[in-house]
């Protein structure tokens, strides 16, 4: 390089770390899209199911009355849904504290090819009208009450 001009070795540096750049661009992005995981509502996995085995995520409602315990005592079924299809679900592992019938779930996993959704994990959502279980017991005067106390410390 030493007989390249200043003004060239300059150039070719530039340009030598203009590439490195890019590959390592093109590197993280590969190296995400392997890592992505899709998130899905079950009208959306009924009518276009991802590649079996595939890390998705499959988010929704679970239905009333479908949640039962297996036989092994670890895992469980229950059916995901959003008011337009349905998504047996199967699950072994530790529950949620907020899974119950009728809340929000994100369930991570894999479709597999028997068309029930095995999940790696549950990830329970609480309704927005959630009120700490000091708060349940008293009048909505007395709430607003606590409240204002609360912010007045602040």
């Amino acid at each position: 390089m030493s007989s390249l001009k200043p003004k060239h070795q300059r150039l070719v540096l530039v340009v030598i770390a203009l590439l490195a750049l890019v590959a390592a661009g093109v590197l993280a992005a590969w190296a995400l899209r392997n890592q992505a995981s899709y998130f899905y509502v079950p009208a959306q996995m009924v009518a276009e199911p991802p590649a079996p085995e595939r890390a998705v995520r499959l988010g929704g409602m679970v239905q009333e009355g479908s949640l039962e315990t297996l036989a092994d005592g670890v895992t469980i079924a229950f059916v995901v849904g959003d008011g337009e299809a349905t998504v047996p679900v199967r699950f072994a592992g530790i529950v949620p504290d907020l899974f119950v019938e009728g809340s929000g779930v994100v369930a991570e996993g894999r479709l597999g090819a028997d068309g029930v959704f095995v999940a790696d994990n549950l990830l329970a959502k609480h309704d927005e009208n959630y009120v700490p279980r000091e708060l349940q017991e008293m009048t909505e005067h007395q709430k607003r009450e606590v409240v204002a106390e609360t912010e007045e410390t602040r």
